[in-house]
């Protein structure tokens, strides 16, 4: 089954992107299914999995959530309940662990998207090692060396924040029972490979272009 793994909806604030367009856009793409990933809020993955089935969408929605750890970012997958930002790595991943979760690192050598900057000494179950919303190859190669010194398996996600990006690169999961608790099983076991590509380049820079209007608006309406 293939499945984008990192996914922003509008429930992200740097993220404007409609469910129902998200839904759409995955299926044409060929995904089997997504996982909501958006900033420190997890409202995005139940909403998502109630649209689905409200459009009679087979898609399998993974509610998750990205944690702004102390450190940088943290992909929760098979997420419960909130847990608060600014927290230690460790101890971001000690809450998801007691929730069943599986825990990815993302883009861990992307600055500019707050990788944490290092592998060792994490508990996660898998790197992200392909993440579509690199302008270089350099953070993808990183994480992917770092991966196979440490034997940890390794995945990919578009981090789209625009719906026509949805499953850029994508996670292919041997699974065949079609559940979520199968789907989130398998990547704990590393039966997972990456696939897919890097985003256009127009796309990644529009949309960060975005992001520095929102924050300039925002701070004006602040002060």
């Amino acid at each position: 089954m293939k499945f984008d793994l990192h996914v922003h909806t509008r429930f992200s604030k740097d993220s404007d992107a409609e469910i129902d367009a998200i839904i759409f856009h995955a299926k044409m793409n060929g995904l089997d299914g997504f996982a909501v990933c958006d900033h420190d809020v997890i409202e995005g993955g139940p909403f998502s999995i109630q649209r689905a089935a409200e459009l009679g969408s087979d898609l399998m929605i993974i509610p998750g959530v990205e944690i702004t750890t102390s450190e940088g970012h943290l992909l929760v997958l098979g997420i419960k309940e909130i847990i608060e930002p600014g927290l230690s790595p460790v101890e971001t991943i000690r809450r998801a662990r007691a929730q069943g979760a599986v825990v990815i690192l993302p883009h861990p050598f992307k600055v500019t998207s707050h990788g944490i900057g290092y592998v060792e000494g994490l508990d996660v179950d898998a790197i992200e090692v392909l993440n579509a919303r690199c302008l270089t190859d350099g953070p993808n190669n990183k994480a992917r060396e770092a991966a196979i010194s440490m034997g940890i398996a390794q995945v990919g996600g578009s981090d789209c924040h625009v719906p026509e990006m949805v499953g850029t690169s994508y996670t292919e999961i041997d699974v065949q029972e079609r559940s979520l608790e199968a789907v989130l099983d398998a990547i704990r076991q590393g039966r997972v490979r990456p696939g897919g590509r890097k985003s256009p380049k127009a796309f990644v820079i529009r949309q960060v272009i975005n992001n520095v209007k929102k924050k300039m608006t925002r701070s004006l309406k602040m002060g």
